[in-house]
């Protein structure tokens, strides 16, 4: 039997709760520590984990502690943007040093909140001789990737290779306050979720079991962003509220809503293109993941919404709001989806076992960190293109040092 391959979690807010329930569905591997800056945060995703049977964790306030823990093989980074880079700066100093050995290091989106620290996080995971893997579920989604494969198999082998990309994700908000902060976040909605979207339309345009950099060649992104909802002065009171003082969004918003159509060369010469629309302005039974591919006698199309099971609840009954239906849940009553399985369907499982059987092996994962940093340059480029309100160049050095005008609080939707 091969052996198990234990994991650290960096980092124990709600992401990191969905990589512990995912791990039910990995075979060979356990949850062996988690680390965070709140301990009663760190508790809850050990007891979490320890329910589920996915490993007995012990709990670490300091990341340099819980890699030098013998029981972790591999870490999961999952803190939030603002300590990403500091968090991976510290894990790549203790296996330099010795003092912790480590078989590789799988980082969640986006990989950086510009292009110099997205490549600073990969210069400094290959330089320590890390094998590295880019956290992207969304190409792991069992209805995404099985659908794919099905359209390159039946409709490209007749027709030609697919030449649009539609993503899109839309919910009513983020969870935790840094979300909503510029500085913190690396932007809004765009770098948030935007990076889901391009991911996602590079795996669908490109064929099975291909390298998507060899296949597609980055031209151009043109781009709109904007704060349609949470800049109206009732509900950046709310947010206010349900956050302090240092989330004002009539002050230093963020945008709420971007739109970005990125072209490729693909690898038989031909112009392709992605479309991606996220937003936090979407009010509906909860996150709604869509995406198509369409080619020149075919098309694809999965929506997380058509779910196999619904509840109805009629208004004679009044619920407490949670989440137990579906991710951003919305509403407690009327006709409701119900994502049994939401690790699995949202493709965090397949994503789960890709990573820890890639490092288990020693062989490269089909997502790495070059591939986070390829989507970071895209993510720059809308935004200097909606800043600037023009079609930009995806080679140009410009992008190396952009820092868009929302992370530093100089941005003002329709201006």
């Amino acid at each position: 039997m091969r052996e198990r391959l234990g994991v650290g979690i960096v980092g124990s807010g709600f992401i990191a709760e969905f990589h512990t329930r995912a791990f039910r569905g990995v075979r060979d591997a356990d949850v062996t520590a988690v680390s965070g800056r709140t301990p009663e945060t760190v508790r809850r995703v050990c007891d979490l984990a320890r329910e589920l049977r996915v490993g007995d964790p012990t709990g670490y306030g300091d990341v340099r502690e819980m890699v030098r823990d013998p029981l972790v093989d591999a870490v999961w980074v999952t803190t939030p943007n603002h300590v990403r880079l500091e968090t991976v700066r510290a894990i790549v100093e203790e296996v330099s040093s010795g003092r912790a050995a480590l078989r590789g290091i799988a980082v969640e989106k986006p990989l950086g909140r510009t292009v110099a620290e997205a490549a600073e996080v990969l210069a400094l995971i290959e330089g320590a001789g890390l094998a590295h893997g880019y956290l992207e579920n969304q190409v792991f989604a069992p209805g995404v990737t099985r659908a794919h494969e099905l359209v390159w198999a039946r409709g490209a082998a007749a027709a030609g290779a697919p030449y649009l990309a539609r993503c899109a994700e839309e919910h009513s908000g983020p969870h935790r306050a840094w979300f909503w902060q510029g500085d913190k976040q690396g932007g809004g909605v765009l770098n948030d979720m935007m990076c889901h979207s391009v991911e996602a339309g590079r795996f669908l345009l490109t064929p099975p079991g291909t390298a998507k950099a060899d296949w597609l060649t980055p031209v151009s992104v043109d781009a709109t962003i904007a704060c349609l909802k949470w800049s109206r002065p009732a509900y950046a009171a709310r947010l206010r509220e349900r956050y302090g003082p240092e989330v004002d969004y009539l002050r230093a918003p963020s945008e709420d809503y971007a739109r970005a159509t990125v072209t490729y060369r693909n690898g038989d010469g031909d112009e392709v293109v992605v479309e991606g629309t996220t937003s936090w302005s979407y009010v509906g039974a909860g996150l709604r993941l869509t995406f198509e591919l369409l080619g020149p006698e075919y098309a694809m199309a999965v929506n997380s919404l058509d779910t196999e099971a619904k509840v109805f609840l009629s208004r004679e009954i009044s619920g407490t709001p949670g989440e137990d239906l579906v991710e951003k849940q919305n509403a407690e009553g009327g006709l409701m989806p119900v994502l049994s399985d939401e690790a699995g369907a949202y493709g965090y499982t397949e994503e789960n076992r890709h990573m820890v059987r890639s490092f288990l092996d020693g062989t490269p994962p089909v997502e790495s960190l070059h591939d986070g940093l390829a989507v970071t340059r895209v993510l720059m480029g809308a935004y200097l293109s909606a800043q600037e309100g023009r079609r930009v160049d995806l080679t140009s050095s410009d992008l190396d040092t952009f820092v868009p005008d929302v992370a530093g609080g100089n941005w003002r939707s329709g201006v």
